[in-house]
C-alpha cells in the first residue's frame, strides 16, 4: 500500500513548483511512481493523436504523397532542431538518425579521419558498453595500425591525455553511479592537447543543461527514448560542430546521406553539412512519436528543470539517511549534486530483488549489475510527494526482508 499521509513540507514544495504543470502532459498509471524514466521515458499525450494520425491518414489514405504531403522526408531535420536548443546547439548541428550504437560508430570514424597521424580511441573503463562495444568493433575493422581502444578509469582520466590520444570518447553521465563529468573542463583540456571529443549524451539530454557549443564541443551523440520521452527504440540523434562538418566523412554512406538521393547516381557525394550523416531511409513512425514528444519541452526552462532534478534527488537522500533501516544501502552517486546526473544508484547485496519487490508495490525503478538499484528522477512528471512516498515503500520493503522471498529472486531477460 502506499502511504497517504503525506508531511506538510512536501505538500508545499509542490504545490511551489514551477514545472507541476508539465504532469499533466503524459500519460502515467494510476498509483504508479515512476522513477526509470532514465531508461524510457512514459508516453506523451500528443504523441497518441500525432501516431494515429500519422497511421489512419497519412499512410493510410495519403500512402506515398506524405513523403513531400506531410514532409516525411524533412523529419530527421525537423526533429534534430527541435533536439538542439535542449543541448545547448545552434541550428545546423543536430540531425535526428538510427541508434547511439550506430551514431557513435560513425562519429568515431569521422574523429579518427580528422586526425590521421593518430590512432587511440580513449574511453572511460566503465563507460556504457555500447560504446566500448562499438569502438572495439571500428578496431577490428580498421586494424591496430588506424584504431585502438583505451580503457581508464575516471581518476585516471585527464592524466590520460596527451599528443598521442586522437579521440576523447566519454559518456556526460555515468548510467551506474549518476557521476557527472564536466564537459567543458574535459573538453578544452583533450583540446589542448590536439584530441578530438565525443560526448554521448544518453543520460544528459532532456534532464540536464547542456552547452555544446558554448562548451566548444567536437561531436556528441544521444538517446531518444530516456529523457525525451521518444517510446521504445526511438531514434537518437547526432550533433557535429559547425566548424567541423565540410571535412568530416563518415563510413556509413547511405542513399539518405548523399547530396541528391532522388537522382539516383551510382557515385556517392555527401550532402552538405549535417546531412551528411543520415544513412538509410527514417523510421517515419517512432520519428513521428519522438517528434510529437518534444513539443513537451516548448515552454520549459532547462535551468528549472535541472533545479526540481537536483531537489528532487536532495529529497531522496535525506529521507533515506533519516530511515535506519535503510542504512545497509550504500550510496554510490557522488553527494554533491553539481557532480552527478538525474539519478541516484544505491547498492545492496540484494539489489535485484529490493527492485523486483519496488516494482511489485508500483515504485519503477530499475536494476544495474552487479548490486545497483537505480532511481530515476525526472522533473517533467515526477512529485516531491512521489519522493516521500517511494522512501516510505522502500523503507517497508527492506525493514520487514520481504524481499527474500522466492518471487523476487526470478530474473528476466532486460532487468
Amino acid at each position: 500500500m502506499i502511504p497517504t499521509l503525506i508531511p506538510l513540507d512536501i505538500l508545499k514544495l509542490d504545490a511551489a513548483d514551477p514545472l507541476a504543470h508539465k504532469r499533466g502532459d503524459f500519460v502515467l498509471p494510476q498509483n504508479v511512481i515512476y522513477m526509470d524514466g532514465n531508461s524510457l521515458g512514459p508516453l506523451p499525450v500528443g504523441v497518441t493523436e500525432r501516431i494515429s494520425d500519422v497511421l489512419s491518414q497519412q499512410w493510410g489514405q495519403d500512402l506515398i504523397h506524405s513523403w513531400n504531403a506531410h514532409q516525411w522526408i524533412d523529419l530527421p531535420t525537423t526533429v534534430g532542431e527541435k533536439i538542439a536548443p535542449l543541448i545547448g546547439a545552434a541550428p545546423e548541428q543536430v540531425i535526428c538518425c538510427d541508434s547511439i550504437s550506430i551514431n557513435l560508430f560513425k562519429l568515431v570514424a569521422s574523429a579518427l579521419a580528422l586526425n590521421p597521424q593518430r590512432k587511440i580511441v580513449l574511453s572511460q573503463r566503465d563507460n556504457f558498453p555500447t560504446d566500448l562495444y562499438m569502438a572495439q568493433g571500428l578496431a577490428k575493422l580498421l586494424g591496430e595500425q588506424r584504431c585502438q581502444l583505451q580503457q581508464v578509469t575516471a581518476g585516471q582520466m585527464e592524466a590520460s591525455l596527451d599528443d598521442s590520444i586522437a579521440v576523447l570518447m566519454l559518456t556526460q553521465v555515468n548510467f551506474r553511479s549518476g557521476h557527472l563529468h564536466d564537459i567543458k573542463r574535459l573538453t578544452k583540456l583533450a583540446q589542448q592537447h590536439g584530441v578530438l571529443v565525443i560526448w554521448d549524451l544518453a543520460h544528459s539530454a532532456g534532464a540536464l543543461e547542456v552547452n555544446l557549443d558554448a562548451d566548444n564541443v567536437d561531436f556528441a551523440v544521444g538517446c531518444g527514448y530516456k529523457y525525451l520521452n521518444g517510446g521504445p527504440g526511438a531514434p537518437a540523434f547526432v550533433y557535429v560542430a559547425k566548424r567541423h562538418q565540410a571535412d568530416a566523412t563518415q563510413p556509413l554512406s547511405g542513399w539518405m546521406g548523399h547530396r541528391a538521393p532522388f537522382d539516383f547516381e551510382s557515385d556517392y557525394q555527401a550532402g552538405d553539412g549535417i546531412k551528411r550523416y543520415l544513412s538509410g531511409t527514417p523510421g517515419i513512425i517512432s520519428m513521428a512519436a519522438l517528434d510529437a514528444a518534444l513539443e513537451v519541452f516548448a515552454d520549459v526552462d532547462m535551468a528549472q528543470l535541472r533545479s526540481k532534478s537536483v531537489a528532487l534527488g536532495e529529497l531522496f537522500i535525506r529521507l533515506v539517511r533519516e530511515a535506519p533501516s535503510l542504512k545497509p544501502l550504500k550510496l554510490i552517486s557522488p553527494t554533491d549534486p553539481a557532480r552527478r546526473g538525474s539519478q541516484l544508484a544505491f547498492s545492496h547485496p540484494q539489489a535485484f530483488a529490493i527492485s523486483q519487490a519496488l516494482i511489485e508495490q508500483k515504485v519503477i525503478v530499475d536494476f544495474r549489475a552487479p548490486d545497483i538499484v537505480r532511481f530515476g528522477f525526472t522533473p517533467l512528471y515526477l512529485r516531491f510527494r512521489d519522493i516521500w512516498q517511494a522512501v516510505q515503500i522502500l523503507e517497508n520493503i527492506v525493514s520487514s526482508e520481504v524481499y527474500l522471498d522466492a518471487q523476487y529472486q526470478q530474473r528476466n531477460t532486460v532487468t
